[in-house]
This record gives C-alpha cells, sequence and structure tokens, in this order.
C-alpha cells in the first residue's frame, strides 16, 4: 500500500458518520440553499443536475432547497420548491434516486418563511408572524397569528414531511433562523401573552408541537434535524446560554436525529455577512461556537460558514468540533472536492474566492451562478469536466490572460489541443489583478492561480510581455485564435469636459495621487466603482459618490455591497444617487461639475471638486481583433444557433482566411468575470 493510500484511508474527511441508521460515506456534505433553479416551485431538469453532480463528485450528502414552502401563505422569496404541492413528489423522487445512485444521501430543508417574504405575489395571502414585527429585508407587515393558523401550520409542516418521506428521501431539515419557528423562540420578536409567548417553555411551545407531529408522522426510520439559531448575537435577541437550553430541549425530545448550528440572524445585510462571510472576512468564524455546542450537547452536530477549504473541514473534523462539514459554497466552486481529495489531487479543485457571487445573484431574485465556474448550474449544457476533442492536435492561439483567455487555454488544452498564449504585460490576471488592490478582495487571484495550474500541467505554452500584433500571431500558424484582450477604461460617461476626469483604473493602480476633495462619478453600479470609492475615502479629506441610479450600486448584491458601505460611512463620505454630471470645467485650480437630474434633465447643482473620477466600464481593446478579421476564414462571425446548441463552428465566408477567429470577454464588450469565462467555456469546448 502506497503513502498516499495510507494518508487517504486515514483522512478525517473521508471515514464515515453513522447517522441514526443512515451511513454518510465521508464527512462533506452541501446544507441547504436555494439556487434558484426551480421551474414554477418545482426541482425539476436544472435543480436536479445541479445536484446530481455533487453526487458524482463524491460528496456524502446534499441537501436540497434553503427552504422548500410548507404553507401557500409563505409564498416565495427566493425561488424556493413548493412543498405543500402533491406535485413535487415525483420530482423530488428522481432527484433523490439519482443521487442514490452514486452513494449520496438526499435530504430537503423545510420551512414556513413567516416574516421573511411579502405578500404581494403569489396567491397574495397576508404573511404571518407570532408578533407585528416587520423584517427589513423583505419589509412586510405580518399579520398576528391566530390559534388556527398555528394549528394549520403544524399540519402543513407535517404533509410536506411526509410529501419528502414518500418522495424516498432520506430525511428532513427544518430551518429555524431567521423564519417563522424561530421567531418564536426569540424575545425581541414575540411578543405574544399567550401560551406561545413569554417563558422560553411557551416560545418553544409551537416548534415543539412541530417536531412532535413530524415524528409521529414520518416514524423513527425517517432523518429529522434542526438547522438552528443556538445565538442570535443581537440585543433583547436569542443568547448563547439560552440557544444552548433550546437545543438540549429539543434533543431531549427524542424528536430530532441532530443539530445544525448556525450564529446570528440574517433580517439585514449586515448581520447576514456575518452569518454568512464573504471574501476578506475571517474564515469559518463560528467553527469553535459550533464546536461547543456540539462539545456540550454531546449530540450529532453539523455547521457551515465559510469554510471553503479542505484543511479547514479537516481539521473541523479532527478536532472534533463537527461531525458533517457543510462545504456549500466550496462545492458550487467545484462540485468534485471529494472525487479530487480521494485521488489525490486536492490542488487540482477549483477554490471558492469568497466572492459571493452566488448568493448575491439569489437575493436578488437571480439564479446561482459561480463567480469563476460556468458549468454549475448549467450542467445540461456545460461541462463540469472537459472531454479531450474528437480531433485533438489544433493549433489555438489566445491573445490576453486574463480570467476569460486563461480559460479559453484551458478549455482548449483539455480538448487535447496546442495551445499558445500570448500576454502584454508581465503577469497573469487582467482587471482581477486591479481587484485585488482592494487588499479583502485579494482571494480572488485564486480565479487567475488556479487557471495558471491547469495550464502549466496541461503543457500550455505562455509567452508574457509579448503585445501580439497581426503578424506575431499570423507567424504561429495556428488553426484557431481566440482574443482575449480585454479593455480600457472609459471616461465618456460625461458629455463634455471629460478630458478633465481620470479613471477608476488610475485609482486602483494607485497610479494617481488623490486629491483631498474628490468626486467620484459611477455611472456603473458594480465592484470597479465601489472599490474605488473605499481606495478613495480611505486616503482622502472628502468625498462624494455621485450616480445616475435610482438604486445604489445595482449590479451588486447586498452581501458584498457591507463592507463598502461601512467603509463610506466610516470616513462620511457623500452619496448622491438619481444625479447625472453634465459637463466638467475649470475654475482656477478646482474643476467644475455641472449635476443634473435624468429626470427633468434640468440643472441641479455644481459642485467645484479637486478631482473627478469616473466609473464607466470599459470600451473593448479590440484593435487586434479587427486586424486579423478579413485574414480569417469566419471573419470573427460566431454562429449564435450552433453556439446554444453546443455545437462546433463551422462558419466559413472567408475561404482565403487561414485560420478560425473569435473574441471573447471584455473585448466584446464590458460585463463581468463570470461572463468572461463562461463566453470561453462555452466555445471552446466544442474545439
Amino acid at each position: 500500500m502506497s503513502s498516499t493510500t495510507v494518508h487517504r484511508a486515514n483522512d478525517p474527511l473521508l471515514q464515515p458518520f453513522q447517522l441514526k441508521h443512515l451511513t454518510l460515506k465521508n464527512r462533506l456534505m452541501s446544507t441547504a440553499h436555494e439556487p434558484n433553479y426551480t421551474e414554477d416551485g418545482m426541482p425539476k431538469e436544472q435543480y436536479r443536475l445541479y445536484h446530481v453532480e455533487k453526487a458524482k463528485g463524491g460528496i456524502a450528502m446534499t441537501m436540497t432547497a434553503g427552504s422548500a414552502l410548507v404553507s401557500p401563505d409563505s409564498p416565495a422569496a427566493f425561488g424556493n420548491i413548493f412543498a405543500y404541492k402533491d406535485e413535487v413528489v415525483p420530482h423530488m423522487k428522481q432527484l433523490a434516486d439519482e443521487c442514490h445512485e452514486h452513494g449520496c444521501a438526499v435530504m430537503i430543508q423545510l420551512t414556513h418563511l413567516g416574516w421573511r417574504t411579502n405578500w404581494n405575489h403569489s396567491d397574495w395571502l397576508p404573511v404571518v408572524a407570532p408578533s407585528m414585527v416587520r423584517e427589513p429585508a423583505h419589509r412586510a407587515f405580518p399579520k398576528v397569528m391566530e390559534d388556527w393558523d398555528i394549528k394549520r401550520i403544524v399540519g402543513d409542516y407535517v404533509a410536506a414531511a411526509q410529501r419528502m418521506q414518500a418522495a424516498g428521501l432520506d430525511g428532513i431539515e427544518l430551518e429555524v433562523y431567521g423564519h417563522l419557528m424561530d421567531a418564536f423562540w426569540s424575545p425581541r420578536l414575540n411578543m405574544r401573552d399567550d401560551d406561545y409567548g413569554g417563558s422560553l417553555e411557551n416560545r418553544m411551545r409551537f416548534s415543539l408541537e412541530v417536531f412532535q407531529a413530524i415524528r409521529q408522522a414520518v416514524g423513527p426510520d425517517f432523518i429529522v434535524g434542526p438547522r438552528m439559531v443556538c445565538d442570535e448575537d443581537k440585543q433583547k435577541g436569542i443568547t448563547r446560554d439560552e440557544g444552548l437550553e433550546i437545543a438540549r430541549r429539543l434533543i431531549a425530545t427524542g424528536d430530532i436525529d441532530y443539530i445544525n448550528v448556525i450564529r446570528g440572524t440574517v433580517e439585514h445585510d449586515t448581520p447576514l455577512v456575518r452569518v454568512i462571510p464573504i471574501g476578506g472576512m475571517r474564515s469559518a468564524p463560528h467553527l469553535d461556537f459550533a464546536g461547543d455546542i456540539k462539545a456540550e450537547t454531546k449530540f450529532p452536530t453539523f455547521h457551515a460558514a465559510r469554510i471553503s477549504d479542505v484543511a479547514t473541514a479537516r481539521h473541523a473534523v479532527a478536532e472534533g468540533k463537527l461531525d458533517m462539514v457543510g462545504m456549500t459554497r466550496a462545492h458550487i466552486a467545484d462540485p468534485h472536492i471529494v472525487a479530487k481529495i480521494t485521488e489525490g489531487r486536492e490542488d487540482d479543485i477549483r477554490p471558492c474566492v469568497g466572492a459571493t457571487y452566488c448568493l448575491d445573484r439569489i437575493y436578488e431574485g437571480n439564479a446561482t451562478a459561480c463567480i469563476h465556474n460556468p458549468a454549475t448550474g448549467r450542467e445540461a449544457t456545460m461541462p463540469q469536466i472537459v472531454e479531450p476533442s474528437a480531433n485533438p492536435g489544433r493549433r489555438v492561439v489566445v491573445v490576453g490572460a486574463g480570467p476569460a483567455g486563461l480559460e479559453a487555454a484551458r478549455v482548449c488544452g483539455e480538448r487535447g489541443h496546442q495551445v499558445t498564449l500570448l500576454e502584454a504585460s508581465a503577469d497573469a490576471g487582467g482587471q482581477i489583478r486591479l481587484a485585488t488592490q482592494v487588499k479583502r478582495r485579494a482571494e480572488l487571484i485564486g480565479i487567475i492561480d488556479w487557471r495558471l495550474g491547469q495550464c502549466d500541467r496541461l503543457g500550455v505554452e505562455i509567452k508574457f510581455n509579448t503585445l501580439a500584433d497581426a503578424s506575431d500571431v499570423t507567424a504561429l500558424e495556428s488553426d484557431i485564435v481566440v482574443v482575449a484582450t480585454g479593455g480600457l477604461p472609459s471616461v465618456e460617461a460625461i458629455p463634455a469636459g471629460a478630458d478633465l476626469a481620470i479613471s477608476s483604473w488610475d485609482v486602483l493602480s494607485g497610479e494617481t495621487k488623490l486629491a483631498d476633495d474628490v468626486l467620484l462619478y459611477d455611472d456603473n453600479g458594480s465592484h470597479a466603482g465601489m472599490a474605488a470609492a473605499e481606495v478613495i475615502a480611505g486616503n482622502t479629506a472628502s468625498l462624494e459618490v455621485v450616480t445616475p441610479e435610482r438604486m445604489f450600486a445595482p449590479d451588486m448584491g447586498g452581501l458584498n455591497l457591507v463592507p463598502y458601505m461601512q467603509k463610506l460611512h466610516e470616513t462620511g463620505a457623500q452619496i448622491t444617487t438619481m444625479t447625472r454630471i453634465r459637463a466638467l470645467t475649470r475654475k482656477g485650480n478646482k474643476i467644475a461639475a455641472t449635476l443634473c437630474s435624468p429626470y427633468s434633465e434640468a440643472d441641479t447643482a455644481e459642485r467645484l471638486v479637486d478631482q473627478v473620477i469616473v466609473e464607466y466600464a470599459t470600451t473593448p481593446l479590440d484593435d487586434l481583433y479587427f486586424e486579423l478579421k478579413e485574414r480569417s476564414s469566419n471573419r470573427g462571425e460566431v454562429d449564435y444557433p450552433a453556439l446554444l446548441a453546443g455545437k462546433p463552428q463551422t462558419l466559413t465566408t472567408n475561404p482565403d482566411g487561414r485560420f478560425q477567429l473569435f473574441r471573447i470577454g471584455d473585448a466584446v464588450a464590458a460585463r463581468n468575470i463570470h461572463a468572461a469565462i463562461y463566453d470561453a467555456l462555452r466555445l471552446c469546448k466544442d474545439f
């Protein structure tokens, strides 16, 4: 037996865990979350394939939904599954059956959202809660639950659990943080004076009724547990001691089989980001807390909160802090983590870089997407593992070593082609290197480092400090040329006097000295403008951010906005929305910015500042593409029907052309990292 085999045999993460009658084959799981892949509230193909891919990748258990809804007066907030409908059963059965084929257990999280949703869609039923307290995130004023509401919802929980048992799932988890059930627990949210309010015994009554009724309905051979808040970390909320007592009382009933520990609250972006930390925040911040709960209850304990690397997960199990480790965002980035650990290929694991693009999209009402794994959620059309081409050995030249170019080179290398990558600068990374100048976003470099490692493994030739022109490219006698040269910053958002402004790139690169009094005009609404604002706020006396947007930073989700806003508020920066800059003029040693309304189009004010900085995305750096266009066989044309159907590009509009030509990423139009990488995978997987 080799030393590597011995190591894997002793790996804490690869040891089975016995949860009552259920044997989980290793210690890694994907905890409940709602990827917003449902169709009409049902987990159909996209939803199923997303979970089956993790099962193929070796995970022990995948927890579906986040959460599935037990009642129609819990209308969907995040594309939730309708667990209150009988038609959900065959969909969940197919999902469970296909995951079981790979030895992966399947559970589902059930909930009544209570105050954490809104009434103005779906069936237009009033939102309910133990008391009339409005949740800031969803802004509904709830109806105070009556006795018949309580009885009805207990019955709805039972019926939903029975549907999942009928579907062949291994168990259910009840969401008891941020939703209805823990709102009864929390003294800051439960102001009732009946049998369901006041003392801890009364505040727990509703949840105990639910768990007892479910256990009676499903019997002993079905896993049931709570994902529960054990400390709200909030004034007048559930304290650690009270949370521990709640856990003990739940365990004492015999109705639950494990606890999944949460610390914090989620009704506003700021506490939410402490529960679900993003890049730049502490890794596994609540792991020790969860370990303490396990030590004091001596009960099977699960936990997930930014445990994004294998080493931390291994530590959690080896030190007895957890029985099952949730690596949920990590499996969005790479659903094959367990397979790679088992095969001794940990270096090949695509890292979660903490961007939290996945969750920001969910909370903005969009489907989950990983910032640098475009196959996740697209398993029906995009490969997690790129297969070799039936016709390998083609010569491919990629120009530009940003995320799009590196992905193109990686995918072409996986296809078995001979790849040369030309990069003008001394380093790979493109705009990601600018983004990482904000230190808390330094993990984004993992997007680049992983691809560099993959390109090295695949034998991709990379030539740095090579500002390629058309003759450099044609001299390589390639069959395919992919232009991924990115873009250059634009300040053209200002109609007159734009030459008096500088771009956000000048700030992020550190090439420009900041003045004392700065106006930042953000006509993009994404990370670039906010990153520049954060740098400026920490290095200047006065900052005003002006944007024409009705909603501030609309292309950024609430989780990522939190640290930017904290910095702006700490430094006293002024934010002006729904305002444009019409013109810049020089007034002595100052710059006069004429502000106007995008609604009335009238001038509204003038600002005299030392410096104006503009964020207006990028203009494609496409000179090389157009130099090569007439020399190519397809003149750069993309067959969109073939692209969308997953078929090779075969257009020939110039028979004298010597190579196929394509451009991707910001060399086409300013978008984002995910779009650039998706461009590359979708195109190059069929070369």
